[in-house]
């Protein structure tokens, strides 16, 4: 079998029942479900949720994005083996540990298979929750320049690259575009401080100024839960990005909630520990990739340079890369995923067809 074989690089055409358009993101695409259908799984599987809650169904691909666009190999690798599983495996393990350890629940509800979750649907909280212990990446990069502020707060002269940071950093950006705020850029992804959050806390999504204090705390927590775990299999947590959102739980009562995916090589990065001892970053996250794609490009600014978008797009889709370089990818996912959760990564041999089977034969789900 061939590892293209191996490989879902298109999750947005599955026979799913759903009354609304397939949300498709750079990696995961969402089929909601029918009121009926939301109330009769959870009556059937006694999901711990309110009867009337909305799930869906999230599929996740084998997909490679980087830079803000997605990438292809030779040989037809329109994705990477075992990716999607590894990034589903990794965040599942990281929610149950920090329900075990009772900071929050997570929007997960049942995984069917490797590559899908069933979910309830959150209010999201419109930031993303990036927390650092590192200056590394773009945060070193806009040190270098002579940049001290970020997100409203001050670091020291005199700091190193990859150098410890004395407490953890939270560098919170705005997710999707919000309008009409005094000093919040109207674009995404852009820096904002707390004071930005907590002048327009509703805007954000917040339901009340003192979340924003329990937003903070879930995000601490979550990270020492992660990086302490992470120290005992020989690697550091460097960085990541989290998400929140609201649910309405089983006694009416809106609640705080992880979501979306925490913890993976797609939104952290991770570093060998006995390497770093040694004065060695060797990246075990899509940092890694994202390496590999400056070295392979003679002109690696149109990558880093948003100007030059189009540039990229054509890159991306242009160029296919090499086998063995997207094999690496392959091993570094699945490699951190079994440390991490210990256990093997499942690589299915028809991804499609046994995503189809499951969700017809347990939940009947397919039209």
């Amino acid at each position: 079998m061939s590892h293209a074989q191996q490989i879902l690089a298109q999750n947005n055409d599955l026979p799913i029942k759903t009354e609304q358009s397939v949300h498709s993101g750079k990696v995961r695409s969402v089929y909601w479900l029918s009121k009926q259908d939301s109330q009769r799984l959870i009556k059937q599987h006694g999901y711990a949720v309110a009867p009337e809650a909305e799930l869906a169904v999230m599929v996740i691909s084998d997909r490679l994005s980087a830079f803000d666009c997605i990438w292809h190999g030779e040989n037809g690798l329109n994705g990477v083996p075992g990716k999607g599983a590894a990034l589903n495996s990794i965040a599942n393990h990281w929610f149950r540990l920090f329900k075990h350890n009772q900071l929050a629940a997570s929007h997960i509800l049942d995984v069917p298979h490797p590559l899908v979750w069933i979910v309830q649907k959150a209010q999201p909280v419109k930031i993303e929750a990036i927390a650092r212990r590192y200056i590394t990446g773009s945060m070193w990069r806009a040190y270098e320049n002579g940049e001290r502020e970020f997100c409203g707060q001050n670091l020291p002269e005199g700091l190193n690259k990859n150098q410890r940071l004395d407490e953890l950093l939270i560098t919170p950006s705005t997710k999707g575009i919000l309008k009409g705020l005094d000093g919040v850029p109207e674009a995404d992804d852009v820096n904002i401080s707390r004071a930005d959050i907590e002048r327009h806390y509703r805007a954000f999504g917040f339901n009340s100024l003192s979340d924003i204090d329990l937003y903070e705390k879930l995000l601490k927590q979550g990270f020492e839960v992660i990086a302490k775990a992470t120290q005992a299999i020989g690697q550091i947590f460097v960085d990541t990005k989290f998400e929140f959102g609201y649910i309405t739980n089983r006694a009416g009562v809106k609640e705080l909630i992880y979501m979306d995916e925490v913890g993976t090589p797609d939104s952290s990065r991770l570093w060998d520990a006995e390497q770093f001892k040694k004065g060695t970053v060797v990246e075990n996250s899509k940092e890694y990739f994202r390496q590999a794609l400056l070295n392979h490009f003679p002109d690696p600014d149109i990558l880093l340079n948003k100007n030059r978008m189009f540039e990229r797009e054509a890159l991306a889709k242009n160029n296919a890369l090499p086998e063995e370089m997207m094999m690496q990818v392959s091993q570094t996912y699945t490699s951190i995923a079994e440390q991490i959760t210990g256990s093997a990564v499942y690589k299915p041999e028809n991804p499609k067809a046994e995503i189809i089977a499951t969700l017809n034969d347990r939940y009947q789900l397919i039209r």
